[in-house]
């Protein structure tokens, strides 16, 4: 069993942009806390953290990393996380791991474009947060930056220390009045603490209103209440590299964090739409276990698969049967470990609120929900950007399917963001992840683990086929006579557009026997065969009814291969009779750039048929411009967009809708897509 309790323990994630520090800011929590000998370096491939070869020579974090210290008797587990906006998957998957979000900004580089989506994140999800400006011996404008972080998220981001001019040391405001020598001065950011706390206790503002003295206990247990009710978000300082303020880092997430017991709770969602019923989930010891899976990896050496889980109510023990939500069996803990980078620590027993790991628990995913006994219903977990970056792969030796097929399973598990699609269509295997940096560390952890290598190029995009107008009684006969049994279908039908998502409709309007009714499904499997298959350009087929309104059987002819042939090529001339046309994705677009190559980005953007839909002047001379764009006009946007602004831009893109192709794009599009077919069967 755990030496500590539910109540001892702070679950903490880092979160922020590349290069603000954070894998730093954990080697120095671990080695100021003893738990380990020497301070570990990303620079120079000592990270514990950062323990995969492709991570060491990358310098950065590919996937999140977990490691726990033990200070002043709190247990604290932290939850390291990717910073580059293409790993903003394993960023969001880590969040229900933790009740307080330490969000990461480098004294030198500021407020960035990822670390303004992570704080918006994590203050969705209402947890406790806190700012820690890493690397304050390179800052040079500590001010500065403390006006750009209250700017960018809030007058409740108030500085909980302040450093000295120098970065030698750090000094407490939450209690200290004054101060030699700090950045700010003391005695104004003590005020600006004390106005923000009090506004939770109604009772203690009005003490505070009458010229009353807060007392030390009054002063630090409304900053822990106002933390977990998010109302105050502190700002701290230190220097990981020099460990300078690490230990007061620490004090305040022992001190003023939330533990399971008292910070925010999970949520669990029980049935769906009207029915739905939303429970917070109560870190009980007793009763079944639940938990929420925020990481899974597998070993390189050893190919083991390793579960971290956070365990949100109840207890496990090695020969508790574990379950995952839909999944098919049930699955035995084994041993409890909590991870120390890639060291495995034997615990004994799983207590709630506690972040465990588990080995060889084959059918569990990045967020599952899991749980012991009765089916509980499903964790709230972070909603994730849909994968819009796609690269069609092919296997550089011949016989490596079947290896890349297995290799890219395992991925799957791992990577909340990262899809696979086997285009009927084109036989392309399309891979799809967040970014090309994302799809960059899949590939070269699949060739680095099992020597497959790879080619790669960009895919054709999924267009999609619909019509714009209806028609009626559109007719097919299907005769077929060569000696023996012959095939006869006589088919009519009515065909309209569905609203746009609404997919496709098949209705049964014959009244009567003139289709005898075990025939009639087979109309409607054809109808389907010609959606897959497309019709003017070979794209599927989508948002269309159908209306089987008539027909004609033969007693001894007629059976389901005619009617489906009969059903297709019904569906095939009744959708040229409805001036049919394409539709294409359309992505929302966010390009954070320097503010003066704006006019060149929203001009580059009109050129691929771009709509910009607003901008945002953000600290640090950026501005993020919101566009919507079509996909098929951005398949290579990372280069142009690195050579205008001399690597300084970024850009994230989701999934918004599909939409129709301007007629003389959409001639182009078939024309190139007949080529290709005649091409591929010359």
């Amino acid at each position: 069993m755990a030496k500590y309790s539910t109540e001892d323990i702070r679950n903490v994630v880092f979160l922020g942009h590349a290069g603000a520090g954070k894998t730093t800011l954990a080697e120095a929590i671990l080695h100021k806390t003893g738990a380990t000998s020497r301070l570990g370096s990303v620079d120079d491939k000592t990270s514990i953290l950062d323990c995969d070869e492709l991570e060491k020579e990358a310098h950065h974090s590919l996937i999140s990393g977990c490691c726990h210290v033990n200070h002043k008797g709190k247990e604290i587990n932290i939850l390291d996380t990717p910073g580059y906006p293409d790993f903003l998957g394993s960023a969001l998957s880590a969040l229900p791991g933790a009740e307080t979000a330490l969000i990461i900004v480098s004294g030198s580089d500021g407020v960035q474009v990822n670390t303004r989506r992570l704080y918006n994140e994590a203050k969705k999800r209402n947890m406790a947060r806190m700012i820690v400006v890493n690397k304050i011996d390179a800052a040079e404008d500590l001010p500065g930056l403390v006006e750009d972080i209250r700017e960018s998220f809030g007058r409740e981001c108030v500085c909980a220390n302040l450093p000295k001019n120098d970065g030698s040391s750090v000094i407490d405001c939450i209690i200290n009045h004054d101060g030699d020598d700090t950045i700010i001065d003391v005695e104004k950011a003590h005020t600006d603490v004390i106005d923000t706390v009090v506004e939770v206790d109604d009772e203690l503002m009005e003490f505070y209103l009458g010229g009353e003295e807060l007392s030390k206990e009054q002063i630090y247990d409304a900053f822990v209440k106002a933390m977990a009710l998010g109302s105050v978000v502190p700002i701290v300082f230190c220097s990981a590299k020099s460990e300078t303020g690490i230990t007061e880092l620490l004090d305040k997430i022992a001190n003023r964090c939330p533990s399971p017991a008292n910070g925010r709770k999970a949520k669990i969602m029980l049935g769906e739409g009207d029915d739905q019923v939303i429970n917070e989930v109560e870190p009980a010891g007793s009763g079944d276990a639940l938990g929420v899976v925020v990481r899974v990896a597998n070993d390189p050496k050893t190919n083991i698969k390793y579960s971290t889980i956070r365990l949100l109510s109840g207890t496990i023990k090695s020969d508790s049967s574990l379950h995952r939500l839909n999944g098919k069996k049930a699955m035995r803990c084994g041993h409890i470990n909590k991870l120390q980078g890639d060291h495995l620590e034997d615990i004994g027993d799983g207590i709630p609120g506690d972040i465990v790991t588990l080995a060889k628990l084959d059918e569990i995913h990045t967020l599952d929900t899991v749980y012991t006994g009765k089916e509980p219903g499903r964790i709230n977990v972070p909603s994730l950007p849909v994968p819009m970056f796609s690269l069609a792969i092919t296997p550089k030796k011949q016989g490596d399917e079947t290896k890349i097929s297995i290799a890219l399973a395992e991925i799957i598990d791992s990577e909340p963001t990262f899809r696979i699609n086997h285009d009927s269509q084109t036989h392309e295997t399309v891979v799809s992840g967040l970014g090309e940096l994302h799809l960059k560390s899949i590939l070269d952890r699949i060739q680095h683990r099992r020597g497959i290598e790879m080619d790669t190029k960009p895919p054709q995009i999924p267009y999609r086929e619909t019509i714009t107008s209806s028609c009626k009684y559109i007719e097919y006969t299907h005769k077929k006579q060569s000696g023996g049994a012959g095939q006869f279908a006589k088919v009519v039908i009515d065909m309209e557009p569905n609203e746009r998502g609404g997919g496709y409709e098949f209705q049964d309007k014959i009244f009567g026997g003139v289709i005898d009714q075990p025939l009639r499904p087979s109309v409607d499997k054809g109808c389907q065969q010609a959606m897959d298959g497309g019709v003017i350009g070979g794209f599927n087929v989508v948002d269309v009814k159908v209306s089987l309104v008539d027909g004609k059987t033969h007693p001894v002819d007629s059976k389901d291969i005619a009617f489906q042939i009969a059903g297709r090529e019904a569906f095939r001339k009744a959708f040229m009779e409805c001036k049919p046309t394409l539709l294409e994705p359309i992505v929302d677009l966010e390009v954070t750039v320097p503010s003066e190559n704006v006019g060149d980005i929203t001009g580059d953007l009109a050129s691929r048929r771009g709509r910009v839909q607003g901008q945002d002047v953000i600290p640090g001379g950026m501005t993020v411009i919101q566009a919507l764009v079509p996909l098929s006009e951005i398949q290579q946007y990372n280069s142009q967009l690195k050579s205008v602004t001399s690597g300084q831009g970024t850009y994230t893109m989701e999934l918004s809708h599909y939409e129709d192709v301007p007629s003389n794009v959409t001639q182009q599009i078939i024309a190139k897509r007949k080529a290709a077919q005649e091409a591929q069967h010359a």
